[in-house]
């Protein structure tokens, strides 16, 4: 493993030397160290400078970003040393797009890049038609932001691009919160088509990146149960399930979100699908909605609830209280149900394992009183990829059940 020319990543990597014993876990596959994983510094650091990790006994780990103030003191950007610019981004962010391209052929919306799982830890960019949206979550690349647009540029020639940083992990990385266009124009929406329904997406408001591009394989699953069915969708959004299971066939479609432009922008879309018919959306509060229907007649009876909130689990330590608001808001949803009827359930946290979420199942139905059989267990979209060796890179859990 040899050292890049200093002029060809435009700084001089620091050496960031391991304890005894630390490099375990990256040469098994993982992408992160932790700051009491690092013994010693040698060489000038700032938040985002470049380091090569160093195992106790000098022998080269891989060339990342290191941070002085975050937790995660280290990000893996390569296993051989080599220069960091416009052609490293290049590269990375064009296999992203290849396994895009092979997943969803013809499709021109999707998340293009999902962090450490395609080599790029800290990076978001999401796919809109002409648009991109990208999220930036460690210091590292925040620093280079202008090469990561100048490849994009040469890859996919964005019309703009936005970005999105307003999640709270940039502050873990003393990074300030922002929502403004990078460069070239960005319409305030843009209407993108999955799997042939049509989605009215925002671009500089709403949130996160603007649609849930990780629900996509769990939108088609809980379609093919949609037929004829009263389907009642809390925390809807822009109504990516509503209007899938619409276009599928349901007869009725009932969408709350407490989002006032979000509801809105639903309406919009059924409208452009032609499902004006059988989608309402209206805001609300799901726990309110769910007490509602399991205590008094409604004209609408449901029967297939999808429970899909946004993260309970802010970190480790809120995961107790954050299951047992899941189980809450799940056993609600299961009481409203009769035999036959339906439960898509989600949750889109990484703190929350898949036998966590399973659990939280089991004790909703119990607490419920009510009998469920498991027919699908699914988790996030394959442009949200997975790396066996870290598990932080699954976070979606879905699973679809019927009452018995």
């Amino acid at each position: 493993m040899q050292q890049p020319e200093a002029a060809a990543v435009q700084e001089t990597p620091a050496t960031l030397r391991l304890k005894p014993g630390e490099e375990d876990r990256l040469l098994a596959g993982h992408q992160w160290l932790f700051s009491n994983e690092v013994d010693k510094i040698e060489g000038e650091v700032q938040p985002g400078s470049l380091a090569v990790a160093v195992t106790s006994r000098g022998q080269p780990v891989g060339i990342g970003v290191y941070n002085p103030h975050s937790l995660i003191a280290w990000r893996l950007w390569s296993r051989t040393v080599e220069a960091i610019d416009v052609e490293f981004f290049r590269r990375r962010l064009q296999a992203a797009l290849r396994l895009r391209e092979r997943l969803y052929p013809g499709e021109r919306s999707f998340r293009l890049c999902f962090g450490e799982s395609d080599g790029l830890p800290g990076l978001v960019v999401d796919k809109y038609e002409d648009v991109l949206v990208l999220q930036v979550l460690s210091a590292g690349m925040e620093k280079r932001i202008d090469l990561i647009a100048e490849a994009l540029d040469l890859l996919v020639a964005p019309k703009g691009i936005f970005l999105s940083n307003d999640h709270s992990a940039r502050a873990l990385e003393g990074l300030k919160s922002e929502r403004r266009v990078l460069k070239g124009d960005v319409p305030g929406k843009v209407t993108i088509q999955e799997a042939g329904v049509k989605f009215v997406t925002p671009m500089t408001e709403g949130q996160k990146t603007g649609f849930y591009f990780d629900q996509r394989e769990n939108r088609a699953c809980a379609a093919r149960f949609a037929k004829d069915r009263n389907v009642l969708d809390l925390h809807c959004y822009t109504g990516g399930f509503s209007l899938a299971l619409a276009k599928a066939g349901a007869a009725k479609v009932l969408g709350l979100d407490s989002s006032e432009l979000a509801i809105g922008l639903a309406r919009e879309g059924a409208a452009l699908n032609g499902l004006e018919g059988v989608c309402e959306f209206d805001q609300g509060e799901a726990e309110e909605v769910l007490r509602a229907f399991s205590t008094q007649r409604q004209p609408f009876e449901p029967d297939f609830i999808l429970v899909d909130p946004p993260s309970f689990v802010p970190s480790r330590k809120h995961l107790a209280k954050a299951l047992r608001a899941y189980v809450k808001l799940n056993a609600l949803a299961m009481k409203c149900l009769s035999s036959g009827g339906f439960l898509a359930s989600s949750t889109c946290s990484h703190h929350v394992g898949r036998e966590d979420f399973m659990q939280m199942l089991r004790e909703s139905a119990a607490k419920a009183g009510r009998r469920f059989r498991v027919l699908e267990e699914r988790t996030q979209a394959g442009d949200h990829p997975i790396l066996l060796a870290m598990p932080e890179t699954q976070y979606l859990h879905f699973a679809l059940l019927e009452a018995l």
